[in-house]
């Protein structure tokens, strides 16, 4: 079966759709939520009783401190209760990652001068010229002189070889 890809006007098309019908339903439930807390409201909070004397007024106002006194301490309690659990909450998301351990990313292969690997490690202004290769062992070539019969034997290069690979091994 072969699909068709779909066309970037197409996709375009489909996508604003998508977003305008995901608009009407934030509206629609922005107004619901209003609605929702209108109702809630006119159910538990009557609407106040303004008739009377300065007395009952002033009992009333009362009374209204003393509940909002009340649910701001329950606020504190459960912002203090919240702050707990959201510490608690990234203390153990630290944990999961500690037991779970950070994988390293595959190391790229980067040829770069020693030079350039000392400025990145000590920074643009430490400028060090050093050269390393002339710390290096240097291992002199033996020059044998071979007769002109044995350059035809096979046998003797690989002896040959074979004595050099010695010397730079017990290096």
């Amino acid at each position: 079966m072969s699909e068709k890809k779909m066309t970037s006007s197409r996709r375009h098309h489909l996508k604003s759709l998508v977003l305008s019908v995901a608009a009407t339903w934030l509206e629609n439930e922005k107004k619901e939520l209003v609605v929702a807390k209108e109702a809630y409201m006119a159910e538990h909070c009557p609407a106040p009783n303004l008739s009377g004397d300065q007395a009952a007024l002033m009992e009333a106002c009362k009374k209204i401190h003393a509940l909002i006194d009340k649910v701001d301490e329950e606020r504190y309690d459960l912002e203090a209760k919240v702050g707990k659990a959201d510490k608690e909450i990234e203390e153990l998301k630290i944990k999961v990652v500690d037991l779970a351990g950070v994988k390293k990313p595959a190391l790229k292969k980067v040829r770069m001068s020693a030079d350039a690997m000392l400025k990145a490690l000590l920074g643009s202004k430490h400028t060090v010229n050093l050269d390393l290769r002339a710390n290096l062992k240097q291992v002199k070539k033996e020059v044998k002189e071979e007769p002109t019969e044995a350059v035809g034997d096979w046998r003797k290069n690989i002896e040959d070889k074979a004595d050099r690979k010695k010397m730079f091994e017990s290096a």
